[in-house]
């Protein structure tokens, strides 16, 4: 017997299959809503410098000595408004999208794919996900991040995350990652429906909002492409249903901080529409694929009451597309060139 037989009689021949893995990922949400939980997890997430884009030294003194002090409790209070008895939404709706995706993979005849849902902060994590994929043998992986317009933030943090594990694997498995899907049709479409489905069961409003997550004005700047996508996204669902682009409008949310940030910003525009006269409008959120607290808490009750204060009478939120069967749709077809 030679005495290199033992190496060429290696396991990792045995260990490579054929088999995909598909890591599906979205933001994340703390293990609980409390204080501790949320200082945990804002600590992870505010400490990404694609969020927070200020020099290190300076934002760790800011972010230790005053942020991770007063806006745990604060935030913990807007998580308890929206936990339900299986928890964060964000993180169930994750599982539904996942476990409903496993099951038309299996009717499309793809046996050879295994889903796994992590979170760029929280839990379950990138690594833990990544980490599952490699105990069951796989080599091909395919990185789907939920969130449609490309954003530095997101995506691109997401893509930070997942390479920083890499770097500890000796064997670096096949690696495909989809960037974004802000134009694909299968995802206009359910979003199209979503507001279709709306319309066929209420009036008219006299405005539609389609409020997207903000991000600072200077990654635009710097060359960030997120706001074009996020209007191509509307533009492509006014052209799927024929609306009135007047009756429409682009707007973002959830700013934080002095920094000037996208414009219009939603609760501004809700507020001067009201004052202005317009009493019934319906809002929803394409940068979101499952509902969580940007929507449920912040669109669906307070920029509700800035309305509403404001002169408003009906305000009517439409909701993410969640598990809704075109969405998973959606997301089959943007996985089958990588299947």
């Amino acid at each position: 017997m030679s005495r290199f037989s033992a190496i060429t009689d290696n396991p990792h021949e045995n260990r490579f299959n054929k088999k995909i893995g598909i890591l599906v990922t979205n933001l994340g949400s703390p293990d609980d809503a409390t204080t501790p939980a949320l200082r945990t997890y804002l600590r992870e997430f505010l400490s990404d410098p694609r969020i927070v884009e200020i020099p290190r030294v300076i934002w760790m003194i800011i972010l230790h000595g005053i942020i991770l002090r007063v806006r745990p409790s604060k935030s913990a209070e807007a998580y308890n408004s929206i936990w339900t008895e299986q928890g964060s939404p964000l993180i169930n709706i994750t599982k539904n999208q996942c476990e409903k995706l496993k099951l038309l993979l299996k009717e499309k005849g793809h046996d050879n794919v295994e889903v796994v849902m992590a979170m760029r902060y929280g839990n379950p994590s990138i690594e833990a996900g990544l980490e599952l994929l490699r105990e069951k043998g796989i080599t091909n992986i395919v990185v789907l991040p939920l969130y449609p317009q490309y954003s530095s933030a997101t995506t691109g943090s997401t893509f930070d995350a997942v390479s920083r594990v890499l770097t500890k694997w000796r064997w670096v498995p096949q690696l495909h990652f989809l960037n974004g899907y802000h134009d694909q049709p299968k995802y206009i479409e359910s979003l199209s429906n979503s507001v279709k489905e709306y319309l066929e069961k209420n009036p008219m409003p006299e405005k539609i909002l389609f409020s997207y997550h903000g991000t600072p004005k200077q990654f635009l700047l710097n060359g960030d492409p997120y706001h074009c996508f996020c209007h191509l996204t509307t533009n492509a669902v006014i052209k799927h249903l024929g609306l009135d682009k007047d009756q429409v409008i682009t707007t973002f949310q959830s700013r934080f901080g002095k920094a000037e940030w996208l414009k219009p910003y939603t609760d501004f525009t809700l507020k001067e529409l009201a004052k202005n006269g317009t009493k019934h409008i319906a809002i929803l959120s394409p940068a979101f694929s499952a509902d969580c607290l940007e929507t449920l808490e912040e669109l669906e009750e307070e920029n509700k009451e800035y309305f509403i204060e404001a002169g408003g009478e009906r305000y009517d939120y439409i909701p993410a597309l969640n598990d809704r069967d075109d969405h998973i749709d959606a997301f089959y077809e943007i996985l089958k060139p990588h299947l």
